[in-house]
């Protein structure tokens, strides 16, 4: 029996078109100049959890209700495939952007990496990362320094990350070099179309990754290890020994897509959070009642604020397939070499699927009953074979540091970015200085 289309619903008949964006609506939006995530934002509203708009000679189809979520994501990989990671001139052919046989192999080596018993041999990485950090952060309260929270996230999470790859600290010189990871990633949505021009454009930048990475293998190769032994970077030498297929440039585009899965997704997620915090300041005060210092209690209400964030601001907040053949997704007609866009900050904001999807309330995720259980209506990681490997390393990294700074003096932003940046992650557009102590009322609003 067909079924009336609304968000977040999805009807029943096979063989139907996807309804498609009026084109004068698209028109409109194009004059104005407006971020795709408001036409996408138009598509869903007006014409459902399925809904197509047409920028060039063929229809891109939009997908954010859950079920069709799933089937493109979990159950049907293999009909809608990633075509060309949007990083590829950064991380090259490393896990993030392969496909077939080289994605299945590249994935299975690391996969053990991030679970279970390779996930405790980061443990104290991770925390020597958040204790360096806290440490800063008591300068700051104690001088009533200005700071960038934002820059201080990435500072923490890529120290993280370069810690569990090389076994050692984040020292200057790395730090200054890898800087050029984030000019890179934040530079990717405004580069020419013509891939050697974009190249070009960031040439320089790209030099001074290759040049960090090229030291880092080699001093992992002579088989030094740091303090906390070896880590992600030797693995990969390792499997060098034996796999062919690890090549100096493999285990380069390995290293810098580690470097960026790794860092640029929690620092964006962190930044958001204190935002967020500064917003919505009973939040911060919920999640320290929730029990003492170390409980199970607190860790689980520090992970909720993580998974509120996460929501509002999904670490891939666009995941592109492309058809690699004809289907039915949810009684919709989808040709082959079709563009499918799966929207996760569409998803995470359906009032069909979230109460009150507008407010931060981490709450949601402590009490039973307050969210979907569908799969497909909450994955900031996406969902199925191609599910982000680091999601419990980054969940573990970002609890870790929130366990010390929460308690410690609030931030309060002097100033605060006016809108989000849309590029691999969802990132606030500017600064973020701030000071820590009692400075009245929160700047944000």
């Amino acid at each position: 029996m067909a079924t009336r289309a609304r968000p977040g619903s999805l009807p029943s008949p096979p063989g139907r078109r996807v309804p498609e964006l009026d084109p004068t609506v698209v028109g409109q939006w194009q004059a104005g100049g407006g971020e795709l995530i408001e036409l996408f934002a138009q598509a869903r509203e007006q014409l459902g959890g399925i809904a197509a708009f047409r920028l060039g000679p063929r229809p891109t189809v939009l997908v954010t209700a859950p079920e069709a979520v799933q089937h493109v994501l979990a159950f049907h990989p293999d009909r809608y495939v990633k075509r060309s990671h949007r990083a590829r001139m950064l991380i090259g052919d490393g896990v993030l952007a392969a496909t077939g046989d080289a994605w299945q192999r590249q994935r299975r080596l690391l996969q053990s990496q991030f679970t279970g018993r390779g996930m405790r041999r980061y443990e104290q990485r991770i925390t020597g990362a958040a204790r360096t950090t806290a440490a800063r952060w008591a300068g700051y309260a104690a001088t009533g320094q200005v700071f960038d929270v934002g820059d201080e996230m990435r500072r923490f999470a890529l120290d993280t990350i370069w810690r569990s790859l090389t076994g050692h600290a984040l020292d200057p010189a790395s730090e200054r070099e890898l800087a050029a990871v984030a000019a890179v990633v934040a530079a990717l949505p405004r580069l020419p179309a013509d891939g050697a021009a974009a190249q070009g454009a960031v040439a320089a930048d790209l030099a001074r990754i290759d040049a960090v990475a090229s030291l880092a293998i080699a001093a992992a190769r002579d088989g030094e290890a740091g303090p906390d032994g070896p880590g992600l970077l030797h693995v990969l030498i390792e499997a060098a020994e034996t796999r062919p297929e690890y090549t100096d440039r493999l285990i380069r585009d390995e290293l810098v897509t580690l470097l960026v899965a790794g860092h640029e997704t929690t620092a964006t997620t962190l930044t958001w959070l204190h935002l967020l915090l500064d917003q919505n300041p009973k939040a911060r005060e919920q999640a320290l009642a929730a029990g003492p210092d170390g409980s199970p209690e607190r860790r689980q209400a520090i992970q909720a604020l993580v998974h509120e964030t996460l929501r509002f601001y999904p670490s891939a907040w666009i995941l592109p397939r492309c058809a690699a053949q004809d289907d039915i997704l949810a009684g919709y007609e989808i040709e082959e070499g079709t563009d499918v866009l799966v929207c996760p900050y569409l998803t995470h904001r359906d009032p069909q699927l979230w109460e009150d999807p507008g407010q931060f309330d981490p709450t949601r995720f402590t009490t039973p009953g307050r969210r979907p259980t569908h799969p497909g209506s909450y994955f900031p990681f996406g969902i199925g074979p191609r599910a982000c490997l680091g999601l419990q390393f980054a969940l573990r990294e970002s609890t870790a540091l929130l366990e010390l700074l929460l308690p410690a003096p609030t931030p309060h932003f002097r100033s605060t970015p006016a809108k989000a940046a849309y590029s691999i992650t969802v990132r606030p557009d500017g600064p973020t200085p701030a000071v820590l102590g009692d400075e009245g009322q929160p700047a944000w609003r």
